[in-house]
């Protein structure tokens, strides 16, 4: 139970931090891109070294493959039907466009969030080291995301306590999501939690190629030689977690 708490405090922390972040002073762009690949490190080898191949031993290949694009699609679909993150949305808009953008990207990162909760929730039915991973992925994944909600929110409004407050939200479908997943795995066969082991996956292999790796690209759409690095110690981060 103590466990759970911490993970649920390292998954809230990410928007917490980046709210704070983007109402008192945005950090460079290059930090930015650092911080991206390190969880797309973190997301790829968790979904390679320890999710799929859990999804198969508790499921079978095909269905650990059906999972995988499944999970795929979903956050496809939402990224299509739902404006979401993008760290570029909040320059050269000013005034009342400025602040429905933010309105926008609140509501996109809302309902986004409730499948990366259930995400983390699935390192309850494996290893501490999974778990822990998984966490530790979203809140870096999220900071940016609370960066880019506040930041134009109290750009457009001048209210510093409201933006932080409204931005911060954003953590609320994390837990709700989080709590949902933890009582439906009590309830099903090891067969699906293998298939939605497997979708968590997709989930993250599709975060980490459409949105973390071209994000963390500089402005000529070519990957920092030294960026790089970072998804390089995301992937070995994950790897010393199995010491524990």
């Amino acid at each position: 139970m103590e466990v759970m708490y911490i993970i649920l405090a390292i998954t809230i922390a990410g928007p917490v931090i980046g709210s704070i972040i983007g109402v008192i002073k945005k950090p460079s762009e290059r930090f930015m891109q650092h911080m991206l690949a390190f969880a797309a490190g973190i997301m790829l080898s968790i979904s390679f070294l320890e999710l799929i191949p859990e999804g198969i031993k508790l499921s079978s290949i095909y269905l650990t493959c059906v999972g995988v694009f499944i999970g795929a699609v979903l956050m496809y679909g939402l990224d299509k039907a739902i404006p979401h993150i993008n760290p570029e949305l909040n320059r050269q808009e000013q005034g009342h466009r400025l602040r429905r953008t933010a309105t926008y990207l609140l509501i996109g990162i809302f309902l986004h969030n409730i499948p990366e909760g259930m995400a983390i929730a699935l390192g309850t039915v494996t290893d501490l080291g999974t778990y822990l991973a998984i966490a530790l992925a979203i809140a870096v994944h999220n900071v940016p995301e609370g960066i880019c909600t506040s930041a134009p929110y109290y750009k457009s409004t001048g209210k510093r306590l409201k933006s932080f407050l409204i931005s911060s939200s954003t953590a609320i479908p994390l837990i709700i999501g989080f709590i949902i997943a933890k009582f439906v795995f009590q309830a099903i066969p090891l067969e699906v939690i293998g298939m939605i082991a497997a979708a968590t996956a997709g989930l993250m292999i599709y975060i980490s190629g459409d949105e973390l790796i071209p994000t963390s690209c500089n402005k000529e759409r070519t990957i920092d030689g030294i960026t790089v690095f970072s998804l390089i110690i995301g992937v070995l981060f994950v790897i010393l977690l199995k010491l524990i």
